[in-house]
């Protein structure tokens, strides 16, 4: 990797190679600016039909923690996708505002398709509430 960030643009096109270890280094690099880029990064989730550049795209929209992202996070929060439900309460834990905490606690309440569905949900919640290693 070169000594300088290489821009969005060129970060999403690394994330975007078949080419493993370009995609993780076009991730790494954009990690540390993703407050810079929150805006776009709601937007190319909202382009991308790749699952796993998704997950990755919402894990990086919780690196910015920004509160501009509350709505479209608390959204995925009562999506259908498990794994992305599972990043959005990753990111709503690291917002860490007041908005977002209310949000998580009454996240205890939902429901689901069916109960193992409901119950995995809740198991994430505590997983992720529990996890001090990502602080």
């Amino acid at each position: 990797m070169k000594d300088r960030f290489p821009g969005f643009k060129k970060c999403l096109a690394m994330m975007r190679k078949r080419n493993g270890q370009s995609r993780e280094e076009g991730f790494h690099w954009l990690r540390p600016h993703a407050s810079e880029y929150v805006h776009e990064l709601l937007e190319e989730f909202g382009k991308e039909s790749d699952h796993g550049l998704r997950c990755w795209l919402l894990e990086l929209i919780g690196f910015a923690k920004s509160p501009t992202a509350f709505d479209f996070l608390a959204e995925q929060l009562r999506g259908h996708d498990e794994r992305l439900r599972y990043w959005a309460i990753w990111a709503l834990k690291h917002l860490d505002t007041n908005e977002a905490r209310t949000l998580l606690w009454h996240a205890r309440s939902f429901t689901f398709g069916s109960p193992e569905e409901t119950q995995a949900f809740r198991t994430d919640l505590d997983t992720v509430a529990n996890d001090r290693s990502s602080q």
